[in-house]
């Protein structure tokens, strides 16, 4: 039998191709931990190459806003490839997690002025949402927004586990706005004014880049007229899929140099790798890491078609790959042994990726009482 190949998976798969040829030239895990200790804790360089020749951040960006129109599946393209080497860009906080809430924002006018500098990485945004408790919650949010007499907008607050929220040059906010109390709204700061507080915040995966965002009676433009927490919503479950393509990246990377060195560790007079013991751990892995990749391309697919179930269908895919990628690192580090919990091995880097990505947008169990009550 014949398998007919459809164009989408052609396109796809080029993009895939390119990715991999773009980051097999200019990063790697030695590169990796170089630029985790830098200013930005990203390599510019190649950030502005991946936008520049592969488009990585206007992917899922309109046409009139000068993106690619594509939808989340081209964004887990990206998302894999990056996190197979667990390179540090600002393209989850960036392309897909502010240019997203920019896009269901409903705000024509913003999105004229704030969407085309991100589509073409000359500009990184960050959106700032959750408080300390990391709860990611859709009806609730880290600010205050004060309305004024003269109808501007004052914001105080702060906000917690900002990806990239130090650096990025675009800072949105999510408020609750007074006066109107069952309403969220989206919201432009400008990150020069003396009342923004913006402080890196040390965490166990250096490859991950999370700061605190302080405002104190910060000038605001509202970007979104109307009640955000539905768009909230569904950007949140957007940016779900595309952690979990990440997380299925690294978990594929991890499983697939654990293999590899199974085959060239010799232990009692053979490679370890021809233990059957082994071998069966090794192929549940791969069962684990195949059904999350499955569950992860089907709530991309749900997201683009706007199903109706599209929502839960990222709640699975998100604890899926959470937990394919914890089981994959921990086993990473068993089967190679005392080398692997060393600072030169990277085993523990994909380790604690694993801890860090896990707790994004919801902590694991929230995430699964969230499921099972849908």
């Amino acid at each position: 039998m014949t398998m007919v190949v459809q164009p989408a998976q052609q396109e796809h798969a080029e993009l895939g191709r390119t990715i991999r040829s773009v980051l097999a030239r200019k990063s790697n895990l030695e590169k990796t931990r170089a630029m985790t200790a830098s200013a930005t804790g990203y390599d510019s360089e190649l950030w502005s190459t991946l936008c520049g020749q592969v488009g990585v951040a206007s992917l899922a960006i309109d046409e009139e806003y000068g993106g690619l129109g594509a939808g989340i599946r081209e964004l887990q393209i990206v998302a894999e490839e990056l996190g197979r080497e667990l390179t540090p860009t600002p393209f989850l906080s960036s392309a897909v997690l502010a240019a997203r809430a920019l896009v269901h924002s409903g705000d024509d006018d913003a999105k004229r002025r704030l969407l085309p500098p991100i589509a073409e990485g000359t500009v990184t945004a960050a959106l700032a949402w959750t408080g300390a408790d990391g709860r990611w919650r859709t009806d609730r949010a880290a600010f205050t927004a004060e309305r004024r007499c003269d109808g501007t907008y004052r914001l105080s607050g702060s906000a917690e586990y900002v990806l990239n929220g130090d650096t990025a040059e675009c800072v949105l906010a999510v408020a609750r706005v007074e006066g109107e109390p069952a309403k969220l709204g989206l919201f432009e700061v400008d990150a020069s004014d003396p009342g923004v507080v913006r402080t890196a915040t040390p965490t166990m995966d250096s490859t991950l880049r999370l700061a605190s965002v302080s405002l104190t009676e910060v000038a605001a433009e509202r970007v979104s007229t109307s009640d955000f927490a539905p768009a909230l919503t569904q950007v949140r479950d957007e940016v779900c899929a595309v952690l979990a393509a990440e997380q299925i990246g690294a978990a594929d990377q991890a499983l697939a140099d654990t293999v590899s060195y199974s085959k060239e560790r010799v232990q009692f007079g053979r490679p370890i790798g021809s233990f059957q013991a082994l071998k069966h751990r090794m192929a549940d892995l791969y069962v684990l890491v195949e059904s999350a990749r499955a569950a992860c391309y089907e709530a991309a697919d749900a997201l683009d078609r706007h199903d109706p179930d599209s929502s839960r269908a990222a709640l699975v895919a998100r604890v899926a790959c959470s937990e394919a990628l914890s089981t994959v690192a921990a086993e990473m580090i068993q089967l190679h042994g005392g080398i692997a919990i060393t600072w030169e091995h990277t085993a523990h880097l994909y380790f604690k990726r694993a801890h860090s990505s896990s707790q994004l947008f919801g902590q694991p169990h929230h995430r699964l009482a969230e499921l099972l009550a849908k």
